[in-house]
């Protein structure tokens, strides 16, 4: 089935992973892209990303073929961007669970004895953990730029540190274009990628689009090298080593974090706090990505999800098939407004 809505002509709203994601798959398929941010690429809730490829063990969802395809995508990505900073270290997964836990696709149930030797610098090994082989971490601001750059050396324009004020429509109510802090940007299809900006973005339009901002606390910690092998998951934190001496860590709280890493791994004595950033992730009221046409609206698209840097290599692909190309996606068919 084809898409009538097909265009080569399009502006995307929001420079984060996702939009950049979009930008670039689209210049790549031949489109003319305009990409259009109120920052920096990557700078908003895109830096206080996690940024853990963890989808293994997705079995259910609207979005589970989509998310089980993260890690294969962002291979594809790699091939396409050579040097690309993305770190393949597998994650281990585990809680205080006594029972032995169940692994999913990609996944393995280890003992302990494969945690020491995975994560030599735990002190006491947990009896089981998941062990995901294929998973791992990027530099969530560094991707974002290598595809902004990607789009750009395929002719993509782009306007960072320039808002949008809001969608137009012509005559017929079809979409227009995009007016901008700078003036007025033409395209006959706009991609809202904005994050939680989407939801206001929508509302004039007459879209309500469900998506609500989630704190999401970042901590950045000076610690030894090597200190932590793989991405870990606990109970108190996902944390993972991103340079010699640096770990990031999503918890619920400073005094949480340092507590939970000291306890949990030897050689801690040093390890200290550098920084917390708060994000507002943008979520939607069920969890699963919005992605897909507005009916409402001809030529509007939207692209909005929680556990964006996971998908994004993904989405990006498949939004430029269907908003370039004409294609309907059936990956996406749980994925779309209209669930709600």
């Amino acid at each position: 089935m084809n898409n009538p809505l097909a265009s080569k002509d399009l502006v995307v709203v929001g420079a984060g992973i996702v939009g950049a994601s979009v930008a670039y798959h689209a210049a790549r398929a031949g489109a003319a892209v305009t990409l259009v941010d109120a920052g920096r690429p990557g700078s908003g809730v895109t830096a206080d990303s996690f940024a853990w490829i963890g989808a293994s063990g997705v079995r259910e969802g609207p979005a589970a073929g989509l998310r089980v395809s993260a890690t294969e995508e962002y291979r594809r990505l790699e091939g396409e961007l050579p040097g690309l900073p993305v770190s393949w270290s597998g994650s281990l997964s585990w809680n205080r669970q006594e029972s032995v836990p169940e692994a999913g696709p990609g996944q393995t149930i280890v003992d302990a004895a494969t945690v020491a030797r995975l994560e030599p610098a735990v002190r006491q090994p947990p009896e089981w953990a998941v062990w995901a082989p294929g998973e791992g971490g990027v530099d969530s601001v560094g991707v974002t730029e290598r595809l902004v750059a990607g789009a750009r050396a395929r002719g993509a324009r782009v306007h960072q540190d320039t808002s949008v004020t809001v969608v137009r429509r012509d005559a017929a109510g079809r979409v227009a274009g995009v007016e901008t802090t700078a003036g007025f940007l033409s395209g006959a299809t706009v991609v809202l990628a904005a994050g939680v900006a989407t939801a206001a973005l929508g509302a004039p339009l007459g879209v309500r689009v469900p998506v609500e901002p989630s704190p999401c606390p970042l901590f950045r910690l000076r610690a030894p090298a090597g200190l932590v092998r793989t991405v870990v998951s606990t109970e108190d934190f996902d944390l993972r080593q991103v340079a010699a001496d640096r770990l990031i860590a999503a918890a619920d709280s400073p005094e949480r974090i340092l507590a939970a890493v000291r306890s949990t791994f030897r050689g801690t004595e040093s390890v200290e706090l550098l920084s917390t950033r708060i994000g507002a992730r943008p979520m939607p009221v069920d969890g699963e990505p919005i992605v897909g046409p507005v009916a409402a609206v001809p030529g509007l698209y939207l692209a909005v999800m929680h556990s964006a840097v996971t998908l994004a290599a993904a989405v990006g692909r498949l939004v430029a098939r269907e908003v370039v190309d004409g294609s309907v996606e059936s990956v996406l068919s749980g994925c779309r407004l209209d669930r709600f």
